[in-house]
């Protein structure tokens, strides 16, 4: 599914939060949205899965607008991860799971066997199938993180947004997570708070500041020191090893004589004679 967002705009309480933003999502793209906290890429995310619309500006979907298409059409092909979810812990993580073929059955249809074969799928490609009969309450923060991924993955959603999906996972979990999302051949827009899993596992890396798309591209022509410098005001060395990028960030110095030493100590209530 290709999603196109043209001129996009939001604002809350005559402030502005998204301005006139434009991204181009290819059919099977891994699309990371990164940014300072603030910066407005929950904001963005919201517009694509229908829960906020845009004061200005189109999203589209396959080229239609995603505002003209029924509801219950947009449920059956995009599939949702937000940050927090606190809901259903009285749930098991199957019944929890199967939740994700709601939007392809009618009111009062029962689960066919299609639909037990994507509730198991989902289960089996997130680790869970040991955890089946176990409450959702009874888990782990990550634990049920993984449940509301496998619940996304169970809709088969041909455009897949996380929001912070790698919140309250450990670190094994965060790479297991975006490996597997990596592979599905869908759609994805994830925003991602490490930029390293950014550089990793995405296709193209989209830059946000105060609201604004600064920076669109490629992770390793996208994530370069001045970029990183400017948008999250930390000086930034860049490493490339067979591919993969590192990142060594240090907070920007503040000093007169530009010294990250003095700059550090000063901030631990050490005095500048210390040196």
């Amino acid at each position: 599914m290709r999603l196109d967002l043209d001129a996009v705009s939001v604002a809350l309480g005559g402030r502005p939060i998204l301005d006139r933003v434009g991204l181009t999502v290819h059919s099977g793209q891994f699309v990371a949205l990164v940014g300072p906290n603030g910066s407005g890429k929950s904001s963005l995310l919201r517009t694509i899965y229908r829960a906020r619309r845009p004061d200005s500006g189109t999203v589209r979907v396959d080229g239609r607008d995603l505002w003209s298409l029924p509801a219950a059409e947009t449920a059956r092909h995009i599939g949702v991860l937000m940050q927090e979810q606190h809901s259903g812990f009285e749930f098991t993580v199957a019944e929890t799971v199967a939740l994700g073929r709601t939007p392809h059955l009618g009111l009062f249809d029962r689960l066919t066997r299609a639909d037990h074969q994507a509730v198991d799928d989902a289960l089996d490609r997130t680790g869970l199938t040991a955890f089946t009969g176990r409450r959702v309450g009874e888990l782990s923060g990550g634990e049920r993180q993984r449940v509301l991924l496998a619940r996304a993955l169970a809709q088969q959603p041909k455009l897949l947004v996380l929001d912070e999906p790698t919140n309250h996972l450990d670190l094994r979990h965060q790479l297991d997570l975006l490996e597997l999302v990596r592979d599905l051949g869908v759609t994805v827009v994830a925003a991602l708070h490490g930029l390293d899993l950014a550089a990793t596992y995405a296709d193209t890396t989209a830059v946000l500041q105060d609201g604004r798309l600064v920076a669109c591209g490629p992770p390793a022509e996208v994530l370069t020191p001045e970029t990183i410098g400017a948008v999250f005001g930390v000086d930034a060395t860049v490493h490339h090893d067979d591919g993969a990028a590192r990142f060594v960030l240090r907070p920007r110095c503040v000093c007169p004589d530009d010294c990250h030493w003095s700059c550090r100590t000063r901030r631990a209530g050490v005095g500048a004679d210390a040196r």
